[in-house]
């Protein structure tokens, strides 16, 4: 197989799962399966099943937490501009403004100070999100919404399984979104859930994602349905299948077996091996935290990164850009703003490859052509 920059990583255990859902349930939508894979994110997280509502992507995941959390008539939520558009989508789509603050230049994360400049009588939440799995000065960013006044609603795409200071991402916090699609962590092919530490938004989430019928996800999982229902707010049809809960559950089981151990194993060779390289530089994480790298973007210093892109394509190892900001693009301003450390980063990121697929020989062979690009 060719050297894929990520790759979904499933198997028969996960053959079997869906098999046994099309097979033998037969039912294919949102039930029991669902039910199953909420209980047991909720153990593996230590919390309550009543805050975790399962969803069918990560965006709808923000979408459904921003839109629960919205004063009417919207409002303004401050979220880095370092991320992925559906970031920004999500705030848009809930009926609001997101407001592009600037990163930090050595973690990629939210700058605090820049996004402190950007308030206003608008603001109602701040979106902090985990770049590269780094949950960067999370009890900041809480502390800094409770001084303003601000909810948090975190974009965890992709940080699950990753611990802030001994606490696993998604076991403290407001509303925090994670995605399971394809290649994350673990996947559900598409995917996501909201963890909200507020029992009347979990609620709201909760019908939301089913067209706004009032309680109809319980009787979903116990195998009913709503035939005299009531709908007192705006819904979507954002609820997860029971193919998609039966993959997430196998994907669940193997994570800390596998996944979690391979994937910090690959970025730690990575590190080992460009430790010192001249023009590499790693982004920046804290001891304390326990990082379960979802992608491994690295900074390629002095306008140096189109150079290494295109030696190591022409070897057949493919790279990325985790991202163009979003204050760029044309929906979100074309530029108007002026985000000095997110422009110089995106001018320097370069994502190597990096999933549990790869063996310790591919990271070598990357390194190698790594370094070759800058010695050329």
């Amino acid at each position: 197989m060719a050297l894929r920059l990520s790759r979904s990583i499933v198997g028969e255990a996960e053959a079997r799962a869906v098999s046994r859902v099309l097979l033998e349930d037969g039912y294919l939508g949102m039930g029991n399966e669902v039910r199953l894979f909420e209980e047991e994110l909720s153990a593996f997280l230590g919390i309550s099943a009543q805050r975790i509502i399962a969803v069918n992507t990560g965006t709808a995941a923000l979408h459904l937490a921003v839109e629960a959390l919205a004063p009417r008539g919207g409002g303004e939520v401050l979220a880095p501009s370092l991320t992925f558009v559906a970031s920004f989508q999500a705030i848009a789509a809930a009926g609001c403004t997101p407001v592009a603050c600037d990163c930090l230049p050595e973690t990629g994360t939210l700058d605090l100070k820049d996004a402190e400049k950007r308030l206003s009588s608008k603001t109602f939440a701040v979106m902090p999100v985990d770049y590269a799995s780094n949950p960067w000065q999370l009890d900041e960013v809480y502390d800094f919404a409770t001084r303003k006044g601000l909810r948090v609603v975190e974009d965890a795409a992709h940080a699950f399984g990753c611990l802030s200071r001994g606490r696993k991402i998604g076991s403290f916090g407001d509303l925090v979104c994670f995605s399971f699609d394809g290649i994350k962590n673990i996947t559900s092919g598409e995917g996501g859930c909201v963890v909200s530490f507020d029992a009347e938004v979990a609620r709201r989430i909760s019908d939301a994602r089913l067209l706004g019928v009032e309680g109809d996800a319980q009787k979903r999982f116990a195998g009913a349905r709503s035939w005299d229902p009531d709908v007192t707010r705006q819904g979507w049809r954002y609820h997860m299948s029971n193919i998609m809960a039966a993959l997430g559950r196998v994907q669940l089981a193997r994570l800390e077996t596998e996944f979690i151990p391979a994937r910090r194993a690959l970025a730690a060779r990575y590190r080992e091996q460009l430790a010192g390289v001249a023009d590499i530089a790693f982004l920046r994480t804290d001891p304390a935290d326990f990082i379960v790298p979802h992608i491994l973007p690295v900074r390629v210093l002095r306008r140096r990164k189109d150079a290494v892109k295109n030696a190591l394509a022409e070897k057949g190892i493919p790279t990325g850009m985790h991202y163009k900001p979003n204050h760029l693009l044309t929906y979100f301003g074309g530029g108007a703003a002026c985000l000095p450390a997110t422009e110089q980063l995106y001018s320097e990121l370069l994502t190597l490859p990096l999933h549990p697929g790869l063996s310790v020989q591919d990271v070598d062979n990357v390194c190698v052509a790594v370094q070759l690009a800058l010695t050329s």
